[in-house]
């Protein structure tokens, strides 16, 4: 199957503003940029888990795209965030995991009660941002945010090694690694 590619190039213009997809400190605060649908259309999990190849694309919203982005290329500006990680391939918990392996990192989320749990996890819903925040920039993260008026959320908090979700631990960040490592040499 054709499968288009973009290959993107841009300019920074201040060096400073360069921001990474990795946790950077244990006790920062992981919030969630735009919006979860109840919605595993073209995802990993519905491929790999049940064997759906062909599915409609997730839901996609040009303008709110458009918001969301410009949100988050303020709050870098602003330094009111330490990462940011777009949601895509395998999801939200593949996207933490990501944020978590650069510096061995976990993290400790609760999901929302009004979405189900595989679809919050690893439903790829367009246009949404995971950000990891200091204790220092929180409190104009959030009056940043307010201001915005764009959907956000709090996710949970970086801990040191351990994964957990609703209370429930997913192991290390050591296992993920090693996984990781093994696909790599399988490839």
């Amino acid at each position: 199957i054709p499968t288009p590619v973009v290959g993107m190039v841009g300019l920074i213009d201040e060096i400073s503003n360069l921001m990474t997809i990795d946790f950077k400190r244990k006790g920062d605060m992981i919030f969630l940029i735009g919006r979860s649908d109840e919605d595993l259309s073209s995802s990993e999990y519905l491929s790999v888990m049940h064997l759906i190849e062909e599915s409609a694309a997730p839901k996609f919203d040009f303008e709110y795209e458009l918001k969301l982005q410009g949100v988050v290329s303020s709050l870098i500006r602003d330094k009111l965030i330490s990462s940011a990680h777009d949601v895509s391939t395998g999801g939200l918990f593949v996207t933490l995991v990501e944020s978590a392996l650069p510096g061995k990192l976990g993290f400790d989320i609760t999901s929302p009660a009004e979405i189900r749990n595989d679809a919050f996890l690893f439903g790829e819903s367009q246009s949404r941002v995971v950000v990891s925040v200091s204790s220092e920039q929180e409190t104009g993260f959030i009056d940043f945010m307010m201001e915005a008026e764009i959907h956000f959320s709090a996710l949970g908090h970086v801990t040191k090694e351990e994964l957990r979700i609703d209370d429930v631990s997913y192991g290390f960040i050591s296992d993920y690694e090693r996984m990781y490592e093994l696909s790599l040499i399988h490839i």
